[in-house]
């Protein structure tokens, strides 16, 4: 089932130099610019830039500054841990007719990408629904674009979702 998951999604891979672009796009880069909106919304939400006393802003909302990148950050160490452990070979590794179309050398199992997003997504969730569905999607078209792109198998993502939206919970129930 992982593999006929997997050969779905990438057999949109290498169809055109459009969609190969599009795909690297969404798997390579989108991942900056999603940090980057994180940030980015947490500082305007909060008007931080606006009030007379930024700092006393910042000090104010710590809690939520902290949780949401600290999640991100949890979740991408211990995933980390977890492909080092586990050992799972990546899909261009194992298939020898899948030719990926960007370069990742470490072990496959948990996704960090997949991890770090999820992570970042149910922790902003839990301070704003709405926004935090938002990245929720954003975590989405990474983990599909990993997979599209040749670097995961389906539950390569799926063990990075659960795992970086139980940090995520984890973090905040302290």
């Amino acid at each position: 089932m992982n593999n006929q998951l997997f050969y779905f999604f990438y057999n949109f891979a290498h169809q055109s130099v459009f969609l190969d672009k599009f795909f690297v796009f969404f798997a390579s880069i989108f991942p900056y610019i999603v940090v980057m909106l994180a940030g980015l919304f947490i500082l305007f939400h909060h008007e931080i830039f606006k009030a007379e006393n930024p700092i006393q802003i910042i000090l104010q909302k710590k809690k939520e500054i902290l949780m949401v990148f600290a999640s991100g950050g949890l979740a991408w160490v211990i995933a980390k841990v977890l492909k080092i452990l586990i050992h799972t070979e990546r899909p261009f590794v194992l298939l020898k007719d899948v030719q990926s179309l960007v370069v990742d050398n470490s072990f496959a199992f948990p996704s960090g990408h997949a991890t770090f997003f999820s992570a970042l997504a149910v922790s902003i969730f839990f301070y704003h629904k709405k926004t935090g569905y938002w990245f929720m999607f954003f975590a989405l078209l990474i983990g599909v674009a990993r997979i599209v792109v040749g670097v995961h198998f389906p539950i390569d993502i799926l063990g990075g979702f659960a795992l970086g939206a139980l940090i995520a919970y984890l973090l905040r129930s302290r």
